[in-house]
């Protein structure tokens, strides 16, 4: 569980730090996936394609950085 204390009644501040807390420990995705199951070969597809996306996109990266 998330806790940030909010410190001389700053309460944006603290919602700020909580929202960067939150999005670091990847609660909010893990909501995101667990909202509608998917199959397991669906899974399989996705992840196949999103690998094959990353791949293209460093080698697009590392030949710009080659140049």
């Amino acid at each position: 569980m998330t806790h940030v204390e909010v410190k001389n009644g700053n309460v944006e501040n603290a919602l700020k730090r909580f929202k960067i807390k939150v999005q670091r420990s990847g609660t909010l995705s893990e909501i995101k996936k667990r909202k509608e199951y998917s199959k397991p070969g669906v899974v399989r597809r996705e992840a196949k394609k999103a690998a094959i996306k990353n791949a293209k996109r460093n080698s697009r990266n590392s030949r710009k950085n080659r140049d």
